[in-house]
Protein backbone atom coordinates (compact mmCIF):
# COMPACT_ATOMS: atom_id res chain seq x y z
CA UNK A 1 0.00 0.00 0.00
CA UNK A 2 2.75 2.48 0.94
CA UNK A 3 4.76 1.75 -2.19
CA UNK A 4 1.79 2.19 -4.51
CA UNK A 5 0.75 5.39 -2.71
CA UNK A 6 4.24 6.82 -3.26
CA UNK A 7 4.26 5.84 -6.94
CA UNK A 8 0.78 7.27 -7.45
CA UNK A 9 1.68 10.57 -5.78
CA UNK A 10 4.88 10.93 -7.83
CA UNK A 11 3.05 10.16 -11.06
CA UNK A 12 0.20 12.50 -10.18
CA UNK A 13 2.59 15.35 -9.52
CA UNK A 14 4.44 14.75 -12.78
CA UNK A 15 1.24 14.54 -14.82
CA UNK A 16 -0.64 17.32 -13.01
CA UNK A 17 1.67 19.41 -10.80
CA UNK A 18 -0.06 21.43 -8.14
CA UNK A 19 -0.17 24.95 -9.55
CA UNK A 20 0.34 26.68 -6.23
CA UNK A 21 0.58 25.87 -2.54
CA UNK A 22 0.12 29.49 -1.50
CA UNK A 23 -3.30 28.83 0.05
CA UNK A 24 -1.94 25.90 2.05
CA UNK A 25 1.08 27.93 3.16
CA UNK A 26 -1.19 30.88 3.94
CA UNK A 27 -3.31 28.72 6.21
CA UNK A 28 -0.23 27.23 7.87
CA UNK A 29 1.23 30.69 8.42
CA UNK A 30 -1.93 31.86 10.16
CA UNK A 31 -2.01 28.65 12.19
CA UNK A 32 1.57 28.89 13.51
CA UNK A 33 1.32 32.66 14.01
CA UNK A 34 -1.60 32.05 16.38
CA UNK A 35 0.59 29.93 18.66
CA UNK A 36 3.48 32.34 18.36
CA UNK A 37 1.33 35.26 19.48
CA UNK A 38 -0.22 33.41 22.40
CA UNK A 39 2.76 31.41 23.69
CA UNK A 40 5.88 33.41 22.92
CA UNK A 41 7.39 34.91 26.04
CA UNK A 42 10.95 34.65 24.76
CA UNK A 43 11.81 31.34 26.45
CA UNK A 44 12.58 27.96 24.89
CA UNK A 45 10.14 26.24 27.25
CA UNK A 46 7.30 28.32 25.81
CA UNK A 47 8.43 27.36 22.32
CA UNK A 48 8.35 23.71 23.32
CA UNK A 49 4.78 23.99 24.59
CA UNK A 50 3.70 25.90 21.47
CA UNK A 51 5.35 23.30 19.19
CA UNK A 52 3.66 20.38 20.93
CA UNK A 53 0.24 22.08 21.02
CA UNK A 54 0.54 23.03 17.34
CA UNK A 55 1.79 19.64 16.10
CA UNK A 56 0.27 16.88 18.24
CA UNK A 57 -3.43 17.65 17.66
CA UNK A 58 -2.91 17.78 13.88
CA UNK A 59 -0.90 14.58 14.01
CA UNK A 60 -3.58 12.82 16.08
CA UNK A 61 -6.29 14.13 13.74
CA UNK A 62 -4.59 12.69 10.66
CA UNK A 63 -4.08 9.32 12.38
CA UNK A 64 -7.72 9.16 13.49
CA UNK A 65 -8.93 10.19 10.03
CA UNK A 66 -6.76 7.50 8.43
CA UNK A 67 -8.23 4.79 10.65
CA UNK A 68 -11.77 6.05 10.14
CA UNK A 69 -11.51 5.89 6.35
CA UNK A 70 -9.64 2.58 6.61
CA UNK A 71 -12.59 1.07 8.47
CA UNK A 72 -14.86 2.14 5.62
CA UNK A 73 -12.53 0.60 3.00
CA UNK A 74 -8.72 0.32 2.68
CA UNK A 75 -8.85 2.01 -0.72
CA UNK A 76 -10.03 5.22 0.96
CA UNK A 77 -7.07 5.10 3.35
CA UNK A 78 -4.80 4.60 0.34
CA UNK A 79 -6.39 7.61 -1.38
CA UNK A 80 -5.83 9.71 1.75
CA UNK A 81 -2.14 8.77 1.72
CA UNK A 82 -1.87 9.73 -1.96
CA UNK A 83 -3.59 13.07 -1.34
CA UNK A 84 -1.35 13.97 1.61
CA UNK A 85 1.79 12.95 -0.30
CA UNK A 86 0.63 15.00 -3.28
CA UNK A 87 0.35 18.06 -1.03
CA UNK A 88 3.56 17.54 0.93
CA UNK A 89 6.01 15.89 -1.47
CA UNK A 90 7.31 16.50 -4.95
CA UNK A 91 9.91 17.86 -7.32
CA UNK A 92 7.67 20.46 -8.87
CA UNK A 93 7.40 22.67 -5.77
CA UNK A 94 10.55 24.56 -6.79
CA UNK A 95 11.40 23.00 -10.15
CA UNK A 96 10.39 26.13 -12.08
CA UNK A 97 13.32 27.95 -10.47
CA UNK A 98 15.73 25.12 -11.22
CA UNK A 99 14.57 24.73 -14.83
CA UNK A 100 14.59 28.47 -15.40
CA UNK A 101 18.14 28.86 -14.07
CA UNK A 102 19.32 25.92 -16.17
CA UNK A 103 17.85 27.37 -19.35
CA UNK A 104 19.12 30.87 -18.60
CA UNK A 105 22.67 29.63 -18.08
CA UNK A 106 22.48 27.59 -21.28
CA UNK A 107 21.46 30.74 -23.14
CA UNK A 108 24.08 32.89 -21.41
CA UNK A 109 21.43 35.06 -19.70
CA UNK A 110 23.24 35.62 -16.41
CA UNK A 111 20.99 38.42 -15.15
CA UNK A 112 17.92 36.21 -15.54
CA UNK A 113 19.67 33.30 -13.80
CA UNK A 114 20.76 35.57 -10.93
CA UNK A 115 17.23 36.91 -10.51
CA UNK A 116 15.69 33.44 -10.40
CA UNK A 117 18.29 32.17 -7.93
CA UNK A 118 17.79 35.22 -5.70
CA UNK A 119 14.05 34.57 -5.54
CA UNK A 120 14.60 30.87 -4.88
CA UNK A 121 17.10 31.45 -2.08
CA UNK A 122 15.23 34.47 -0.71
CA UNK A 123 18.33 36.68 -0.70
CA UNK A 124 20.05 38.97 -3.22
CA UNK A 125 22.63 37.06 -5.29
CA UNK A 126 23.18 39.50 -8.12
CA UNK A 127 26.99 39.47 -7.88
CA UNK A 128 27.54 35.81 -8.81
CA UNK A 129 29.26 34.69 -11.99
CA UNK A 130 28.12 31.69 -14.06
CA UNK A 131 30.16 29.14 -12.11
CA UNK A 132 28.95 30.48 -8.77
CA UNK A 133 25.34 30.47 -9.97
CA UNK A 134 25.67 26.83 -11.01
CA UNK A 135 27.32 25.95 -7.70
CA UNK A 136 24.66 27.57 -5.50
CA UNK A 137 21.87 26.20 -7.70
CA UNK A 138 23.14 22.65 -7.23
CA UNK A 139 23.37 23.18 -3.47
CA UNK A 140 19.82 24.49 -3.30
CA UNK A 141 18.53 21.68 -5.52
CA UNK A 142 20.10 19.00 -3.29
CA UNK A 143 18.59 20.49 -0.12
CA UNK A 144 15.19 21.12 -1.70
CA UNK A 145 14.92 17.65 -3.24
CA UNK A 146 15.81 16.06 0.09
CA UNK A 147 13.28 18.06 2.10
CA UNK A 148 10.52 17.87 -0.51
CA UNK A 149 10.98 14.21 -1.40
CA UNK A 150 13.34 12.00 0.57
CA UNK A 151 12.60 13.32 4.06
CA UNK A 152 8.87 12.98 3.44
CA UNK A 153 9.30 9.42 2.14
CA UNK A 154 11.29 8.32 5.20
CA UNK A 155 8.68 9.52 7.69
CA UNK A 156 5.82 8.27 5.52
CA UNK A 157 7.32 4.77 5.48
CA UNK A 158 8.18 4.84 9.21
CA UNK A 159 4.59 5.68 10.20
CA UNK A 160 3.28 3.09 7.74
CA UNK A 161 5.46 0.40 9.34
CA UNK A 162 4.22 1.45 12.78
CA UNK A 163 0.61 1.09 11.58
CA UNK A 164 -0.19 4.78 12.14
CA UNK A 165 -0.86 5.63 8.51
CA UNK A 166 1.90 7.05 6.37
CA UNK A 167 0.06 10.35 5.89
CA UNK A 168 0.71 11.33 9.51
CA UNK A 169 4.45 10.83 9.06
CA UNK A 170 4.52 13.08 6.00
CA UNK A 171 2.56 15.76 7.89
CA UNK A 172 4.87 15.53 10.91
CA UNK A 173 8.02 16.01 8.84
CA UNK A 174 6.75 18.90 6.73
CA UNK A 175 5.13 20.65 9.70
CA UNK A 176 8.35 20.27 11.70
CA UNK A 177 10.24 21.76 8.77
CA UNK A 178 7.76 24.64 8.49
CA UNK A 179 8.00 25.45 12.20
CA UNK A 180 11.78 25.32 12.07
CA UNK A 181 11.70 27.86 9.23
CA UNK A 182 9.13 30.14 10.87
CA UNK A 183 10.36 29.94 14.47
CA UNK A 184 13.79 28.33 14.55
CA UNK A 185 15.39 30.34 11.74
CA UNK A 186 14.25 33.75 13.02
CA UNK A 187 16.63 36.17 14.69
CA UNK A 188 16.69 35.97 18.48
CA UNK A 189 15.93 39.69 18.61
CA UNK A 190 12.49 38.83 17.23
CA UNK A 191 11.60 35.66 19.13
CA UNK A 192 14.21 35.30 21.85
CA UNK A 193 14.74 31.62 22.70
CA UNK A 194 11.23 30.73 21.55
CA UNK A 195 12.45 29.08 18.34
CA UNK A 196 15.06 26.90 20.05
CA UNK A 197 12.80 23.87 20.44
CA UNK A 198 11.66 24.08 16.80
CA UNK A 199 15.32 23.83 15.74
CA UNK A 200 15.92 20.92 18.10
CA UNK A 201 12.79 19.06 17.04
CA UNK A 202 13.62 19.35 13.36
CA UNK A 203 17.18 18.21 14.07
CA UNK A 204 15.78 14.91 15.40
CA UNK A 205 13.24 14.65 12.57
CA UNK A 206 16.04 15.20 10.05
CA UNK A 207 18.72 13.00 11.61
CA UNK A 208 17.76 9.69 9.97
CA UNK A 209 16.42 10.96 6.61
CA UNK A 210 19.48 13.05 5.82
CA UNK A 211 21.82 10.13 6.44
CA UNK A 212 19.70 7.76 4.36
CA UNK A 213 19.70 10.30 1.52
CA UNK A 214 23.48 10.70 1.81
CA UNK A 215 23.99 6.92 1.70
CA UNK A 216 21.74 6.72 -1.35
CA UNK A 217 23.83 9.36 -3.12
CA UNK A 218 26.88 7.21 -2.39
CA UNK A 219 25.23 4.09 -3.84
CA UNK A 220 23.89 5.68 -7.04
CA UNK A 221 26.85 8.07 -7.50
CA UNK A 222 30.60 7.88 -6.90
CA UNK A 223 30.73 5.80 -3.72
CA UNK A 224 34.38 6.33 -2.79
CA UNK A 225 34.36 10.12 -3.24
CA UNK A 226 31.01 10.41 -1.45
CA UNK A 227 32.24 8.61 1.65
CA UNK A 228 35.49 10.59 1.59
CA UNK A 229 33.65 13.91 1.44
CA UNK A 230 31.22 12.84 4.16
CA UNK A 231 34.06 11.81 6.46
CA UNK A 232 36.40 14.77 5.88
CA UNK A 233 34.26 17.76 4.82
CA UNK A 234 30.68 17.55 6.12
CA UNK A 235 31.47 18.78 9.65
CA UNK A 236 33.10 21.97 8.31
CA UNK A 237 29.77 23.32 6.99
CA UNK A 238 28.05 25.75 9.40
CA UNK A 239 24.96 23.52 9.50
CA UNK A 240 26.52 20.10 10.03
CA UNK A 241 23.36 18.24 8.96
CA UNK A 242 23.08 20.15 5.69
CA UNK A 243 26.84 19.68 5.38
CA UNK A 244 26.36 15.91 5.22
CA UNK A 245 23.87 16.24 2.39
CA UNK A 246 25.90 18.78 0.40
CA UNK A 247 29.25 17.04 0.88
CA UNK A 248 27.80 13.69 -0.18
CA UNK A 249 25.97 15.23 -3.12
CA UNK A 250 29.16 16.92 -4.26
CA UNK A 251 31.14 13.71 -3.89
CA UNK A 252 28.55 11.67 -5.75
CA UNK A 253 28.51 14.16 -8.64
CA UNK A 254 32.26 14.77 -8.75
CA UNK A 255 31.80 18.54 -8.44
CA UNK A 256 33.15 21.22 -6.11
CA UNK A 257 30.51 23.03 -4.05
CA UNK A 258 30.65 25.48 -1.17
CA UNK A 259 33.59 27.94 -1.41
CA UNK A 260 33.32 31.72 -0.93
CA UNK A 261 30.75 33.72 -2.90
CA UNK A 262 30.25 37.51 -3.13
CA UNK A 263 27.38 38.72 -0.95
CA UNK A 264 26.46 42.36 -0.41
CA UNK A 265 29.80 43.67 -1.64
CA UNK A 266 31.73 41.31 0.65
CA UNK A 267 32.99 37.77 0.30
CA UNK A 268 30.94 35.23 2.24
CA UNK A 269 33.34 32.62 3.57
CA UNK A 270 32.14 29.07 2.98
CA UNK A 271 34.19 25.86 3.22
CA UNK A 272 34.89 23.82 0.11
CA UNK A 273 32.85 20.65 -0.37
CA UNK A 274 33.38 17.86 -2.86
CA UNK A 275 36.20 16.88 -5.19
CA UNK A 276 36.54 17.14 -8.93
CA UNK A 277 35.56 19.83 -11.41
CA UNK A 278 34.12 23.31 -11.04
CA UNK A 279 30.33 23.54 -11.26
CA UNK A 280 28.76 24.38 -14.61
CA UNK A 281 25.45 24.02 -16.42
CA UNK A 282 26.15 20.35 -17.24
CA UNK A 283 26.47 19.51 -13.55
CA UNK A 284 23.06 21.10 -12.98
CA UNK A 285 21.61 18.50 -15.36
CA UNK A 286 23.62 15.77 -13.61
CA UNK A 287 22.05 16.79 -10.29
CA UNK A 288 18.59 15.96 -11.65
CA UNK A 289 19.90 12.58 -12.76
CA UNK A 290 21.34 11.90 -9.30
CA UNK A 291 18.05 12.75 -7.59
CA UNK A 292 15.96 10.62 -9.94
CA UNK A 293 18.33 7.64 -9.62
CA UNK A 294 17.99 7.97 -5.85
CA UNK A 295 14.17 7.99 -6.08
CA UNK A 296 14.18 4.90 -8.31
CA UNK A 297 16.59 3.16 -5.92
CA UNK A 298 14.27 3.83 -2.96
CA UNK A 299 11.23 2.60 -4.88
CA UNK A 300 13.04 -0.60 -5.87
CA UNK A 301 14.13 -1.11 -2.26
CA UNK A 302 10.55 -0.60 -1.03
CA UNK A 303 9.32 -3.03 -3.69
CA UNK A 304 11.78 -5.69 -2.48
CA UNK A 305 10.76 -5.15 1.14
CA UNK A 306 7.08 -5.33 0.19
CA UNK A 307 7.58 -8.58 -1.73
CA UNK A 308 9.60 -10.04 1.14
CA UNK A 309 6.82 -9.13 3.57
CA UNK A 310 4.17 -10.73 1.34
CA UNK A 311 6.22 -13.89 0.83
CA UNK A 312 6.97 -14.07 4.55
Amino acid sequence: MSLFALIAALLLEQLHPLASRKYLYGWLSSYVNFFQRHFNAGQQEHGKIAWLVAVLPLLAGVIVLYWMVYQVHPIFAWALNVLVLYLTMGFRQSSHYFTGIHRALRAGKLDEARSLLSRWRGMPLHELNAEEIARVTIEQALITSHRNVFGVIVWFVLFSVLGLGGAAGAVLYRLGQFLRTRWGARDQAELGEFGGFARLAFYFLEWLPIRLTAMTFAIVGDFEDTIYCWRTQAASWPDSEAGILLACGAGALGVRLGMPIPQGGMLEDRPELGVGDDADVDFIQSTIGLVWRSVVFWLILLLMLTLASLLG
